[in-house]
């Protein structure tokens, strides 16, 4: 029993930093672009820019 009096607190703080720490990234706008990252990271579409022939 006097193990549930740490770990209850312990757990429902745990909760709360995570949701801030959730609520800090919407308001970041670290989801606007999920589609475009991964699109420009994984393929190569761009016209590559000539070497410098030096």
């Amino acid at each position: 029993m006097s193990a549930l009096l740490l770990l209850v607190p312990l757990a429902l703080f745990l909760g709360g930093l995570a949701l801030l720490l959730f609520l800090w990234t919407l308001r970041a706008r670290q989801y606007d672009d999920l589609d475009g990252a991964a699109a420009r990271i994984l393929y190569d579409d761009l016209p590559s820019k000539p070497r410098d022939p030096r």
